[in-house]
């Protein structure tokens, strides 16, 4: 090796001398990382109430019209001209059972009277002529001595015509009768006037409407319930009767005036038939006297038309339990915390629910049932559960 050529050499292990110690200085002399401990993460906090069954009795709210119990169309048996109208057969007024509500023209149906009332005078006279004819003939027959009498020969046959035409003449009297008393126009039932069609002077046609008029001993309004709250109710569905008091009440609101006002009536009967288009049942709440509160200052008659807030008495249930409405996810399932603080799922019965709570079926007394971050929760997840009167109490 030449002299230039062990100088180069050198030169050259030299820099990778120095450059081993360099990259051996980088990798071995720089500082370690600090070592961070691992967080430990806390179970969520959730927020329960205890389960309380007992025994409840829920009413259901819904909402009708008031209607009149009976309403008719007041028609004429008969015809004639009208002669004579009470006071109280005007539109609004009231009516009492057997008033005089119009009269008709008496002087035909008089005549027809009169001329009945011959005819079955007539008709006795020839009654009491063929009866002796007839016994006359019975004594001939017997002085003749045969035992065998023709039933022509005594009389028979016109003795029966001469009954038939009395008894004739007799159904013709009542006829007449029947027809002198329908000039005077009467209702069976305390009422009041809803449209009247005639005025005096006015001839009228057998069947023509006279007044449209509903009685007021009741009135009753048709309240929908749907499917799912007749288990709620203890309606009368069957055709087994009950006492006054086994039948359920209903409270009746309205605004009248600016101010609200309440009245008191019962379920006696329901709808025959479910509406096929709303899928709800009927109930027929019946409110006695509506309007014997009408000279009362505290409160005014209950008058048909009139559209009303009902709360239904509900029957009593055993085992449920009533809780927030943030508990419920979905339509049956809520979540509740075990012994070991994890998260189950558990499926109960709605029976109820309003704005604020929930009335289920299905829990025990003393299930935690999670009412707070429910969506969020997952099943089998461990939690950290606080009593939720507790936990208000420490916001405060």
């Amino acid at each position: 090796m030449t002299k230039g050529g062990f100088k180069r050499w050198s030169a050259a292990a030299m820099v990778l001398g120095l450059g081993g110690l360099a990259a051996w200085g980088l990798f071995v002399g720089k500082p370690q990382p600090a070592s961070t401990p691992i967080p430990v993460v806390e179970p969520p906090l959730v927020s329960y109430v205890f389960a309380r069954p007992e025994l409840t009795r829920l009413s259901v709210r819904t909402q009708g019209t008031v209607e009149a119990s009976r309403e008719v169309v007041l028609s004429s048996e008969i015809g004639g001209r009208v002669v004579g109208i009470s006071q109280n057969f005007v539109e609004g007024v009231f009516f009492r059972a057997g008033d005089t509500l119009l009269q008709l023209e008496k002087a035909d149906y008089e005549l027809a009277v009169a001329r009945a009332e011959a005819r079955v005078a007539s008709a006795q006279q020839e009654l009491a002529q063929e009866e002796g004819r007839a016994l006359q003939a019975r004594r001939e027959w017997r002085e003749l001595g045969d035992t065998k009498a023709n039933d022509l020969f005594l009389r028979k046959p016109q003795l029966a015509a001469a009954k038939a035409s009395l008894e004739a003449a007799k159904a013709e009297l009542a006829d007449a009768h029947r027809h002198l008393r329908n000039t005077t126009v009467t209702l069976p039932f305390d009422g009041r006037t809803v449209r009247r069609s005639v005025d005096l002077g006015q001839f009228v046609t057998p069947g023509a409407s006279l007044a449209v008029v509903y009685g007021t001993d009741k009135v009753e309004v048709r309240l929908p319930v749907a499917d799912h709250q007749l288990a709620l109710l203890d309606l009368p569905l069957s055709a087994t009767p009950r006492a006054d008091a086994d039948y359920p009440g209903v409270r009746l609101s309205a605004m009248v005036g600016g101010e609200r006002y309440e009245w008191h009536g019962t379920i006696r009967r329901t709808d025959a038939r479910f509406d096929e288009n709303s899928r709800t049942l009927y109930a027929i709440a019946e409110v006695d006297r509506p309007f014997e509160a009408q000279q009362s200052k505290n409160r005014p008659p209950l008058v048909p038309g009139l559209f009303v807030d009902a709360r239904i008495e509900g029957r009593p249930l055993d085992g449920l339990a009533r809780l927030p409405r943030a508990a419920l996810q979905g339509r049956d399932m809520l979540r509740v915390v075990d012994n070991e603080s994890t998260i189950r799922e558990h499926r109960v019965a709605t029976l109820h629910q309003d704005r604020n709570s929930v009335w289920i079926r299905g829990l025990a007394a003393g299930d935690r049932v999670v009412v707070s971050n429910t969506a969020l929760l997952q099943v089998g997840a461990t939690v950290t559960p606080v009593l939720a009167e507790q936990l208000a109490a420490e916001s405060h």
